[in-house]
């Protein structure tokens, strides 16, 4: 009879890895040598070693300790327990937080309440379970506090050598366990130039389908991750041409064959987004009108076509071409509007500015004009056009910011002048014939009167007609009237 030897985890010494401390974030560091002082294992896990160990500079720093949640929170005082069943750590560091996790397992059959399709993971376990529960063989590697050396259950340091994405166990099960593990194979391969291994692939193309079965705000989350690091042209291309694009965005995935498919304007439009220097600050309105643009244009194209004599209405047409995204990935209201609104400020940036029009001042003063002038210039460069109209706007956008501040400092000097400013609505006007953003009603709060007495006005002395003396508007809500109602009880 023969017995497996079961295999111990690769261990590289500090002599043999390029992890130094002087990288890794101090707060970080206080909470292991306070785990490890405390007698509990520490390590530091997950991307943020994969990205030490390839010279970058990790954005987050995540710990693994086999200390249970509630030790944790005796540990620390500046910790905060989140999660229903199975419960993480956040430690605060004022506006940082260090998430510290429990050690977990992957469930067994028996535990699985929703066939392989997993919704919760709360089952505590080694840190070798944890590694193998973990997506790819690159996150299941482990920074010991101690030894300073870098411990691997999974293979991951073979895999990072060669520059592959490897999924942890049989890909065929783990994609359809947790769908969004397919998009997060697209992200990290785009991410880091890496290539995913062939199996993975083919389970990929196999199980593509599987992804609708993800939580729409995962999913969501997932495809805005995509734009990250300056990737986002790799990212798409891979995503389509894996066609999970055509289960998300099928509209998206129509229009980019019918317009070219891997020579389409989509594709030059991301590469320059990703060369741009408003990418690392670009909100999801704009990554969205981006992703969008062409589909606009071809809406235009449709709008123009029936509207005959008629003027035609660009805002109509650009909420038609988001009209898709917004409904299968539920997409935030303000994203959305901010998206349509950046659509719809590109015709006017074909007219150059000019001083003595008021209404050019107006436009610049727009919160989204200088999103809606990132994208105008981004699809120039795309399209490989002149530049010089983006410049003009945006040397006319610098003057009127100049000449604004120079006015507050003309009042700061001179406080009690009668044409006193408020510094900070100087730059907050909304433009003439732009969608104007209501505040949802869920965030109003009805403040308390304060004050002297008001006066008395003869509407007070009025019959009692039975109704409120707040007067209706089209925008109310049920809600609002409510607390109407009880603030006059």
């Amino acid at each position: 009879m023969f017995f497996l030897r079961k295999r111990g985890p690769i261990t590289r010494k500090r002599s043999e890895h390029c992890i130094s401390r002087a990288n890794i974030d101090e707060d970080a560091l206080k909470v292991l040598y306070r785990l490890s002082t405390e007698g509990h294992i520490s390590y530091l896990v997950g991307g943020s070693v994969r990205d030490l160990l390839l010279g970058r500079q990790p954005k987050d720093f995540d710990v693994g300790t086999d200390a249970r949640p509630n030790e944790i929170r005796k540990i620390f005082r500046n910790c905060f327990l989140i999660g229903r069943r199975f419960r993480l750590a956040h430690i605060i560091f004022g506006k940082k937080v260090i998430e510290t996790s429990t050690f977990r397992r992957q469930p067994q059959e028996s535990e699985a309440t929703n066939g392989l399709y997993q919704a919760e993971d709360n089952t505590f376990g080694t840190p070798e379970e944890d590694a193998q529960r973990r997506d790819f063989t690159v996150n299941g590697l482990f920074y010991d506090i101690k030894t300073f050396s870098v411990i691997d259950y999974v293979g991951g340091l073979k895999d990072l050598d060669k520059k592959t994405l490897r999924c942890i166990g049989d890909p065929n099960i783990r994609f359809q366990e947790d769908p969004v593990r397919m998009m997060r194979a697209v992200k990290f391969a785009a991410r880091l130039d890496f290539t995913i291994d062939r199996a993975s692939r083919k389970a990929i193309l196999k199980h593509h389908s599987e992804i609708l079965k993800a939580s729409a705000p995962r999913v969501c989350e997932e495809v805005y991750r995509l734009f990250t690091y300056n990737k986002s042209s790799e990212a798409f291309h891979l995503f389509w041409d894996l066609t999970l694009l055509k289960d998300l965005l099928p509209e998206l995935d129509k229009h980019i064959h019918t317009s070219g498919g891997k020579h389409a304007l989509l594709w030059k439009i991301l590469h320059a987004l990703d060369a741009d220097p408003s990418a690392e600050s670009a909100s999801n309105g704009l990554r969205t009108a981006c992703l969008y643009y062409t589909v606009f244009l071809e809406q235009l194209k449709h709008e123009g076509a029936h509207a005959g004599h008629n003027k035609m209405n660009l805002p109509h047409a650009s909420r038609n071409a988001l009209s898709s995204i917004a409904e299968r990935l539920k997409i935030p209201k303000m994203t959305f509007f901010t998206a349509a609104t950046i659509l719809d400020f590109q015709r006017r940036f074909d007219e150059l500015p000019s001083k003595n029009a008021r209404r050019f001042a107006h436009f610049v003063r727009h919160p989204d004009f200088l999103e809606a002038l990132a994208l105008y210039r981004i699809v120039q460069t795309a399209q490989e056009h002149d530049l010089s109209k983006a410049k003009a706007w945006e040397a006319f956008f610098n003057e009127e910011w100049d000449a604004a501040h120079r006015h507050i400092d003309e009042e700061k000097v001179n406080p009690e002048s009668p044409e006193a400013v408020d510094p900070e609505a100087v730059f907050t006007v909304v433009a003439e014939d732009a969608p104007v953003k209501k505040p949802s009603s869920n965030t109003r709060r009805r403040s308390k009167r304060r004050g002297p007495p008001r006066k008395e006005h003869a509407s007070d002395h009025a019959p009692h007609t039975g109704h409120s003396e707040a007067p209706h508007t089209p925008s109310s809500t049920p809600h609002e009237h409510e607390t109407k109602r009880s603030h006059h009880e």
